[in-house]
């Protein structure tokens, strides 16, 4: 298990007046009118920004939004960002028009213990994903402690990740975290059985190293969504015209053979709901697997598959789940996704979902706060569960 630095370890009693660096993740969506429309990120920080503030901490929070290229762009700016997190706090949140140089230097002197500052995005800067020495040199200088509570980016060796921690004596993950690191690594840890994974989504690409690491470890496997159609077609049924990756068959006929020869159980839809057209459907069929119509595609599982899916779910004492299990975003093929995510959570076990689309999903079937951890890091999570080594989570690990 991964052992890191809390902010325990940064002696809270001794922060008073002290600037605490803290990386959050708000790389939120915003509207065209400069919103944030999904404030989820922004109250996931709140337990950790509250915590050092009210030891006294002086807060110079940084995160990255968007993808502006290395330079600025008023389409990212973070600044109503700020307004949106001073409303959450109940105070000014104080915004620097810079997260480096004149401007940085001038909002982080101005701030006095106890209070919020909220840099520009990291992403203006080219010296932020290339992990800069010198740019990261001038973000430690801004600081006297430094707190990572941003496992969405943990994957990232950028500047504000890796380099100001390895400029910085005093550090600490943040509860965000280490509530992740904690909740993700029971699944790789001894997990209480049966263990299940549910995986949907529209690939296996991007999930293989995931997957492989956890199907020694699971007891069964439930594969729904665009990644069923690949496994199904592996087995030699006609997917018609559904999305199938064709250069992935051996990889899940490879992945069937290895979960019949460590005995875990696959489920795979025995029914799917088909349709001709997503955009404008004149069809919509619940057929077997193996007889989906000429020019028809796959978009959701049967109502058959979702009952045997809730039955193997409702057994199980540690679940992940990752991918819907159809197009949730358009009804009425969202039904497979909503009806197992009810299953979840009304799973006794430890559950865990990670991945945007999931955590959407989970929300729209209004049952996110019955689930035992929600994962804000979607490629972190699988990373992470791919047992590869995080370089944000590496760099906070307590040293013996």
């Amino acid at each position: 298990m991964t052992d890191l630095l809390t902010l325990a370890d940064l002696d809270l009693g001794r922060l008073v007046g002290q600037r605490v660096f803290v990386r959050v993740d708000f790389n939120v969506p915003l509207s065209p009118a400069g919103g944030v429309l999904d404030p989820t990120r922004l109250e996931e920080a709140l337990p950790t920004l509250r915590e050092l503030a009210a030891a006294g901490a002086r807060l110079v929070l940084a995160s990255h939004c968007g993808r502006p290229k290395g330079e600025p762009d008023p389409r990212y700016s973070l600044r109503p960002v700020a307004l949106a997190l001073g409303r959450l706090l109940e105070e000014e949140v104080a915004f620097a028009a810079d997260c480096v140089g004149e401007a940085a230097t001038a909002a982080v002197g101005a701030l006095a213990p106890g209070r919020v500052l909220l840099l520009e995005n990291l992403r203006f800067h080219a010296g932020e994903t290339k992990n800069d020495p010198a740019f990261a040199a001038q973000l430690a200088a801004l600081a006297d402690a430094y707190v990572d509570d941003a496992f969405g980016s943990a994957h990232r060796a950028h500047a504000s990740v890796v380099g100001i921690a390895e400029r910085l004596r005093r550090k600490a993950a943040g509860r965000l975290m280490e509530r992740e690191v904690a909740a993700l690594g029971r699944l790789l840890g001894e997990p209480e059985r049966p263990f299940a994974a549910l995986l949907g989504g529209a690939k296996i690409e991007g999930k293989i190293d995931t997957l492989s690491n956890l199907l020694p470890r699971l007891d069964l496997l439930l594969v729904g969504g665009g990644m069923a159609n690949t496994f199904l077609a592996a087995q030699g049924h006609d997917m018609a015209a559904s999305l199938v990756e064709a250069d992935r068959l051996d990889l899940a006929r490879d992945i069937l053979s290895r979960a019949a020869g460590r005995g875990v159980r696959v489920e795979l839809p025995t029914d799917l709901v088909v349709t001709d057209d997503l955009a404008a459907p004149r069809r919509i069929e619940t057929v077997a697997a193996g007889q989906v119509p000429a020019g028809m595609k796959a978009v959701d599982v049967g109502p058959a598959s979702r009952r045997r899916f809730a039955a193997a779910i409702a057994t199980a004492r540690t679940l992940f789940w990752n991918g819907p299990l159809g197009v949730f975003e358009q009804p009425p093929f969202d039904a497979g996704t909503r009806e197992l995510a009810q299953a979840l959570a009304s799973c006794s076990g430890f559950s865990v979902i990670g991945g945007g689309e999931t955590v959407a999903a989970a929300r729209q079937a209004g049952v996110i706060g019955r689930i035992g951890h929600v994962s804000t890091g979607g490629g972190a999570s699988l990373e992470f569960l791919a047992g590869k080594t995080l370089p944000g989570v590496a760099v906070l690990e307590r040293t013996r």
